[in-house]
């Protein structure tokens, strides 16, 4: 039984043999359903430069879906603080947070958004990689100028993305909640978590640590189907583990005869077991376990599957079985 909210970050990948255009019309789409099914928030990530994943920024699909919805609460997973000015993160995400009041949730990250070093650049106008200095004197920044915006009325939400005990000391120090990016890094996911609960320091953003732990999950009526769902992603990350960003979406069909090496399919396997592939039952018992292991507060569910209604068909028999399983 899962005893804590479930949500979703949307990625937003360009599906093979789709444009991009068709891409943000669904992500209007996926908010509407997902609201009408229980879900608590969506996020949404920031990518660049990449076939697989569209350079969609997170303000205006926040924007798109807050306008297409009435309730469910809508945030970046995250903007990454490096590419943007931080009076302009206040100012955008204080200007969503009047026009739509406590809905909005700003998610802070660190990454490049892309694995391609002139993107990132441009990005940055010519600027190279953020140190550990400059990072945190951009959330901090982006935090006291978000302040400034109270004017407008209900201030977003602030969080902290974080993948390692660098990121987890950080949002301590600041007391802001965080998002565990499990589905990034799992090996170290209970570094960052105790790290995090064991220096948080209470601040007007949060009382007390306050954990979201980000995971992926593909759900279908039969193992046999799930893991044909997840083929397409195998085919992305089985790039990345080569250094190949450029790796577009491919169909179920094209993905189920993509020529796995024997390290990437135990690559692969281990990364999928610390996840949440499978039938409801399995699903949401792995989901169970993972949230009391890590005491979380909220799930938070990243679906990369192929076709709309498939990747809504998965967000569907996980909540109907979480229902189906509650205590009277």
């Amino acid at each position: 039984m899962i005893d804590v909210p479930i949500s979703a970050l949307e990625v937003a990948m360009v599906e093979a043999g789709t444009r991009g255009v068709e891409t943000l019309r669904d992500t209007a789409t996926f908010a509407r359903r997902l609201e009408l099914l229980g879900y608590d928030r969506i996020w949404y990530a920031e990518h660049h430069h990449s076939p697989a994943i569209g350079a969609f920024p997170p303000v205006v699909l926040i924007a798109h879906a807050a306008a297409s919805t009435s309730a469910i609460r809508l945030g970046s997973g995250g903007v990454l603080a490096p590419n943007h000015a931080p009076i302009m993160l206040a100012e955008q995400f204080g200007t969503l947070a009047a026009l739509h009041p406590d809905r909005i949730d700003l998610g802070i990250g660190r990454g490049p958004g892309t694995f391609n070093e002139a993107t990132a650049r441009a990005l940055r106008r010519g600027a190279g990689p953020a140190t550990d200095a400059q990072y945190q004197d951009d959330v901090a920044a982006v935090l006291s100028f978000l302040v400034d915006e109270a004017a407008l009325g209900a201030l977003p939400e602030p969080w902290l993305l974080c993948s390692s005990t660098a990121g987890a000391a950080l949002a301590a120090r600041l007391g802001l909640p965080i998002v565990v990016a499990h589905h990034i890094r799992p090996e170290n996911t209970f570094m960052v978590l105790e790290r995090y609960r064991a220096a948080f320091i209470p601040s007007r953003w949060c009382e007390q640590p306050r954990v979201v732990v980000c995971v992926e999950a593909i759900c279908a009526e039969t193992e046999q189907e799930a893991a044909w769902r997840a083929g397409p992603m195998d085919v992305v990350k089985a790039g990345l583990l080569k250094g190949l960003s450029e790796i577009p979406f491919p169909t179920p069909v094209d993905a189920a005869t993509h020529p796995f090496t024997a390290e990437e399919r135990q690559a692969l396997a281990g990364f999928r077991a610390q996840q949440a592939c499978g039938t409801p039952e399995v699903v949401v018992r792995r989901l169970a376990h993972l949230a009391a292991e890590t005491g979380a507060d909220e799930l938070m569910l990243t679906t990369p599957v192929y076709d709309l209604d498939a990747r809504v068909r998965s967000y569907d028999l996980i909540k109907k079985h979480c229902e189906a399983t509650k205590a009277p």
